[in-house]
């Protein structure tokens, strides 16, 4: 049976219209926005669908398109990276979720990056695959380098509106360079539809000068990173500097060209065993107990398990002290345990307390 999701719209801090999807069914895993997707159409390609399907067997995926692309509005005034940060958090506020696994691909890196160290209670563990912490134009001052650079942008500019996939394919060439026909001229083909040139080139440009460096050191989560050794689009160097910046991160090459992951390629098996492992199983079914917490009792027991004392958990939630011990006792209520310590206990044994 086709895999079936539920495509809903939210308001992003300025007001620009969000697009995102849930699919599947279990624990939640969130998806970071990344360049080129296409919620309807992406379940139908030879590119996005395996993945997506895959990840929604026994996750409740949720995933959106970047504000400018897709079923998102396209007619946007701002395109900043804090705009990216900020749309994350708007679909995860909609999505109405607790602590969740990030996943973050290529361009979606920096964006996942940044929410983590913002919300680190909420998110339980990161998967970065094919990214890099620092923007196309901050890896290197070379002239000719930058040359090439703003050389890319006007290739994009003046040929992903034409009908000629040969202005797309240099593109397609980087980020899936394994690929097979089908693959290819689908990829082109999503170049065409999912964004305008202009707004393809304001993606670009907003993305090259971002460095998340100095973040990846407050990074408290279990960090996996993936990421193929001949990667055409962001070396394999890159991945290697952000996993050496990041405390206890494993870090997985794989023996591939491709930028994005096929379902076709020989390391796709590996790359679905390393995540599934990393994220844990989930055949057990979730504890009624911790089901029945809302978000915010949710992201209190989660200061609870890191220790916090009640003031502490005040100054990070904002909350008054009458506050947090009237929710404090509707969490020990619903969690059926008398204390502190036995929250703490069971809190920990279900995986809070690790941000």
């Amino acid at each position: 049976m086709a895999l079936r999701q539920k495509i809903r719209l939210c308001t992003a801090h300025d007001g620009v219209r969000l697009a995102y999807a849930v699919s599947g069914k279990g624990p939640p895993l969130v998806k970071v926005g990344n360049w080129l997707t296409h919620l309807e159409l992406d379940l139908q390609s030879p590119v996005w669908g395996y993945l997506i399907e895959a990840l929604s067997q026994d996750r409740t995926l949720v995933r959106y398109d970047q504000r400018g692309t897709g079923l998102s509005d396209r007619d946007v005034e701002s395109m900043t990276f804090e705009d990216q940060v900020r749309d994350l958090e708007a679909v995860v506020a909609a999505a109405d979720l607790g602590r969740f696994p990030l996943l973050c691909i290529s361009q979606g890196t920096t964006v996942g990056i940044a929410f983590t160290v913002r919300h680190p209670d909420r998110v339980s563990q990161l998967i970065l695959h094919g990214g890099a912490a620092r923007g196309r134009r901050r890896r290197s001052a070379d002239p000719t380098y930058l040359e090439e650079e703003e050389t890319t942008m006007k290739l994009m500019e003046l040929g992903w509106g034409k009908n000629d996939p040969a202005w797309r394919q240099f593109f397609t060439s980087q980020f899936i360079p394994g690929g097979s026909r089908e693959q290819h001229d689908w990829f082109n083909e999503l170049q065409r539809i999912s964004t305008s040139p202009a707004n393809a080139v304001r993606l670009m440009r907003g993305f090259a000068d971002v460095d998340v460096t100095p973040l990846l050191s407050q990074i408290r989560c279990p960090t996996l990173l993936l990421h193929a050794t001949g990667d055409r689009r962001i070396p394999f160097a890159e991945g290697r500097r952000m996993a050496g910046g990041i405390e206890g991160a494993r870090l997985v090459p794989l023996d591939s060209a491709n930028h994005l992951m096929l379902a076709t390629d020989p390391v796709w098996p590996r790359w679905r065993e390393e995540v599934r492992d990393f994220l844990g199983s989930t055949d057990s079914p979730p504890d009624p107990r911790f089901v029945a917490l809302t978000p915010r009792e949710r992201e209190l027991l989660e200061l609870i398990a890191q220790g916090r004392d009640n003031a502490q958990i005040a100054a990070v939630m904002g909350l008054t002290d009458k506050t947090v011990r009237n929710h404090i006792t509707s969490v020990f209520a619903k969690l059926q345990v008398e204390n502190r310590a036995q929250a703490i206990v069971l809190a920990r044994t279900s995986g809070y307390g690790g941000g």
